[in-house]
């Protein structure tokens, strides 16, 4: 399991500087990609990200809202297609 950051993110980043494993990036002004990822192959699920988004746009996998579904795919896709690739 992992974390997923769904679009309540603001990008405020508070959740890549307290990530122990470095697994939240973004890229810059790409449109395709606005918010963070998290990386589920190297997410240790210890909960930090979420702890400290204030938007609380932060979920463990299993308990993204109904409405936030999609970005469970959408943040796989970013490691496995978009920009991400090339950090697995």
């Amino acid at each position: 399991m992992t974390y997923v950051i769904t679009p309540l993110c603001e990008r405020a980043g508070l959740c890549v500087d307290v990530c122990p494993t470095d697994s939240v990036h973004f890229v810059d002004g790409d449109d395709e990609w606005p918010i963070y990822y998290i990386n589920p192959e190297t997410c240790i699920d210890c909960g930090a990200c979420a702890a400290e988004c204030p938007q609380e746009a932060i979920f463990m996998a299993e308990d993204v809202p109904a409405e936030y579904e999609e970005y469970t795919d959408i943040n796989e896709a970013f490691f496995t297609q978009g920009p991400g690739a090339d950090l697995v």
